[in-house]
């Protein structure tokens, strides 16, 4: 039987060796044959030095994988049966950027939530959609995995303007399946839980163990059950928790506890010590490892980088397809009706059904005012973001930025979109 070509846009990328050690777990019923790495011109060395750690996993395990590495993206494509997007347009220096303005304009400053991940997503969109054009010509049949942040934003433009066959991901859902087999003391196969929402921003609306439910052991901090140890809040208010009637994921702490993470944020900003600046150092670290040529295996340190568990969400998400499982995974694709308060069009965040040829989502239906508020809010803020993007139409990225629930005004929309445009010229031809 053949082998697969497995291509890593992004291949440069800090978080590859976990796809590598993903891939590696998984080689006797994948059959991958080869993985291309494939980068830009500035992330050459990056990239090399990625192609090295790679390069001795794979021999490590005796696997016959052939790894190739490449800034000719064409090339990496061309044949493949699986893409993976995990790039960053203007690399860590225009994230710290992204923080730095919106947090001196009084802001919430975040990779991927606000003006940062607006900003980001403006950056990126162009980028993601010509890669796929290069995919439609050259590898029409492949499964594009999309990691690539602002996830949701960037897998809806992908879905409204190419013809891809794309998937997006985020590492959220597989954290949360994690930690309630670990609080309940049974197997990852005994958790079941309902997702709402869109990418960073999904609400756990159903939780069962072994079938039971258990949303309420969340709501109250306690459970009857004797498997159950330390029943997490997840840092929420349990009262605020039960009128919710849902559990939020972390990113919800933007917009619940604006107040407390924008002053922290101003402290960081005041000591120049936000995240991006922590990623920029955790970044280094995890080179000079890799450049190790003792070094054989994926770093412990990496799983400080954010992303825990990505890969096993994407391995196994190939695996699905790869094997046509009918398998429950928690995605990022059309809407098609699956929530009702939301256009058909746009990209939502929930349980899905992996088939070889086809991914559906499982009904959601009607949600609460709770939810639906917020949720129809920063959908249309990335609606409209996603054609800002692709037009290069400052008006409707002012409105954009404008309709954010972290932005308080157009006044100051106005302010920082003016700033980020000129920062970010030279990644952005569209609105030139």
């Amino acid at each position: 039987m053949k082998g697969l070509k497995l291509t890593v846009i992004g291949g440069g990328s800090s978080y590859t060796p976990e796809l590598i050690e993903g891939i590696l777990s998984h080689q006797e019923v994948l059959n991958v044959s080869e993985i291309w790495l494939v980068d830009v011109e500035a992330g050459k060395e990056k990239l090399a030095i990625i192609e090295g750690l790679t390069k001795r996993m794979v021999k490590k395990t005796g696997c016959s994988i052939k790894t190739f590495t490449t800034i000719d993206r064409r090339k990496a494509i061309k044949d493949a049966g699986y893409i993976i997007s995990q790039i960053r347009v203007g690399q860590l220096a225009m994230r710290r950027h992204d923080e730095y303005i919106s947090i001196k304009h009084g802001v919430v400053g975040q990779e991927t939530t606000g003006a940062g991940g607006f900003m980001k997503a403006l950056r990126t969109i162009p980028v993601l959609l010509d890669i796929c054009r290069d995919i439609e010509e050259l590898a029409p049949g492949a499964w594009l995995l999309n990691f690539t942040n602002p996830a949701g934003i960037i897998t809806e433009a992908i879905l409204k303007y190419s013809n891809v066959k794309v998937v997006g991901l985020c590492n959220n859902p597989i954290n949360f399946y994690k930690k309630f087999a670990e609080t309940y003391n049974v197997s990852i196969d005994d958790v079941s839980i309902n997702f709402t929402g869109i990418n960073h921003l999904i609400w756990i609306t159903g939780l069962y163990i072994k079938g039971k439910s258990r949303i309420e052991d969340i709501f109250t901090g306690r459970s009857d059950s004797y498997e159950a140890k330390n029943i997490p809040a997840f840092g929420w208010d349990l009262e605020f928790l039960k009128s919710l009637g849902a559990i939020p994921c972390g990113y919800h702490k933007y917009y619940y506890q604006t107040d407390q993470i924008l002053s922290e944020q101003l402290k960081q900003f005041e000591q120049n010590e936000t995240r991006a600046d922590k990623v920029q150092s955790l970044e280094n670290e995890l080179f000079d490892i890799y450049r190790d040529p003792e070094q054989e295996e994926k770093p412990k340190a990496l799983e400080q980088r954010g992303g825990a568990y990505y890969s096993e969400a994407a391995i196994n998400l190939i695996r699905s397809i790869h094997l046509n499982t009918k398998n429950v995974h928690t995605l990022n694709v059309r809407n098609n009706g699956t929530i009702t308060c939301l256009p058909d069009d746009v990209s939502i965040e929930v349980n899905c059904v992996v088939e070889s040829h086809q991914i559906t989502p499982l009904q959601v239906g009607e949600v609460s005012p709770q939810i639906r508020g917020l949720l129809q809010n920063v959908k249309a803020y990335e609606e409209l973001t996603v054609d800002a993007a692709v037009y290069g139409d400052k008006g409707l990225a002012h409105q954009a930025l404008t309709l954010h629930p972290l932005v308080p005004s157009a006044e100051r929309a106005k302010k920082i979109l003016d700033e980020m445009l000129l920062i970010n010229k030279d990644f952005l031809p569209q609105f030139n």
